[in-house]
């Protein structure tokens, strides 16, 4: 049968939003008939042995090309098709943009001279880290893009001591981390952006602007409307949810898009890893030593040995959790709730796991103040009550580590 026969189903495509640029990169080519992305395209005249044979022999139908040639979804026309709110589409545009942007930043040849540098400025508020000229340059480049947006009233970053008043017609509200992981640059360890999103409260609006700023972003974590994350690794992976389930994109080199490579993310019920800095396990409460030690002799409720792997980068410890299970943990007041648990846990929920304090569920707990430390445990079901039910796992000696 020949190949001009073969045809592939086109997804639809999302409606036109005056968005920003997504990449640097040229535009891609226009899609052809059997909508293949371009590399795939250009290996069509060179099928498998056995594909050319059934052709020439004419004595068998010629096997479909494999559903991964089909292009699939962009970010943009993932929300498109599943009815995104005009206004959260351009926002996750922008939010988007400006990830690229730092991919790109991350990987330049002088990001290692940045990581190591101090910045200026005033003295760091109680509860933030010293910051360092990437995590400012992040900054200021998701700050721009949210303000070229025109839908967020309030930003809240880990690199400001108080929230940002954006704008008085924005409906959106974000928190973030810009560049989680920043201190591992120079040794080429996975970095990533924390984000949160959630809906402005109008009926702050009479109050000052530094007041209702703060307010705007002390909302719970159930208030969330979207959050997500972008994993600057191997590959560059945005995982976002809008409350109905977690989806993952990965950044197609050969285009610049965003493109669908992990839907209705799944986190397993039970893992067999875990993810903690163990080198701190005698400063640990004796419920958290005695649940480590169980597990990695396979004695608890799962009886086979668990694993440690640890990056040290919450971002690439959450990513691996999500896909393989197991818990990611830091048992001491170290994570910030406002726009680094809340966000995360949201994600985890969305993907059927738990984030918790090591007591409370992370989305029940009101944040007090926009740079507010707690434990977080995150990950799969099983696992997260499993190791609550030891009860003391909060770690309260922090003698203050280096590293």
């Amino acid at each position: 049968m020949p190949l001009s026969s073969v045809s592939l189903l086109p997804l639809p495509r999302a409606p036109l939003l005056p968005l920003p640029p997504t990449s640097n990169y040229p535009p891609p080519p226009p899609p052809s008939r059997l909508l293949l992305p371009p590399l795939a395209r250009r290996r069509v005249g060179r099928l498998p042995v056995s594909w050319t044979r059934a052709v020439a022999a004419d004595d068998m139908a010629v096997p479909p090309p494999p559903a991964v040639w089909a292009s699939p979804a962009t970010l943009l026309e993932y929300m498109g098709q599943a009815g995104t709110a005009d206004d959260l589409v351009v926002l996750v545009a922008h939010i988007q943009s400006a990830c690229k942007r730092i991919a790109a930043l991350v990987a330049s040849p002088g990001n290692a001279e940045l990581s190591r540098a101090k910045a200026g400025g005033a003295a760091v508020a109680a509860g933030r880290d010293a910051p360092k000229p990437l995590d400012e340059l992040s900054n200021e480049i998701i700050l721009s893009s949210l303000q070229r947006s025109g839908k967020v009233a309030v930003m809240a970053s880990e690199e400001n001591d108080l929230p940002i008043w954006v704008s008085n017609d924005g409906p959106y509200v974000v928190v973030t981390d810009p560049l989680d992981g920043s201190r591992n640059i120079e040794v080429s360890i996975p970095t990533g952006t924390i984000f949160g999103i959630y809906n402005r409260l109008v009926e702050l609006d009479h109050l000052p602007e530094e007041e209702r700023a703060q307010l705007n972003s002390l909302q719970s974590g159930t208030h969330l409307v979207a959050s997500g994350y972008v994993l600057y690794s191997s590959a560059t992976s945005f995982c976002i949810s809008f409350g109905a389930g977690t989806h993952g994109f990965t950044l197609d080199q050969s285009t610049g898009e965003f493109v669908l490579t992990h839907p209705s993310m799944q986190i397993p019920p039970r893992g067999q890893i875990y993810s903690v800095n163990d080198a701190r396990y005698f400063d640990w409460p004796e419920g958290l030593r005695k649940y480590i030690d169980t597990i990695r002799q396979g004695k608890g409720q799962h009886p086979k040995k668990y694993s440690a792997r640890y990056v040290c980068s919450l971002v690439a410890d959450f990513h691996r959790t999500l896909i393989y299970g197991g818990v990611a943990m830091n048992p001491r007041d170290h994570l910030r709730l406002v726009y680094e648990a809340n966000p995360l846990s949201f994600l985890a929920e969305q993907a059927g796991g738990r984030g918790s304090d090591g007591k409370s569920r992370i989305l029940s707990i009101q944040p007090v103040k926009l740079h507010q430390r707690l434990p977080l445990f995150l990950g799969s079901m099983e696992d997260m009550l499993e190791l609550e039910s030891y009860g003391d796992v909060q770690q309260k000696v922090n003698p203050g580590y280096e590293v």
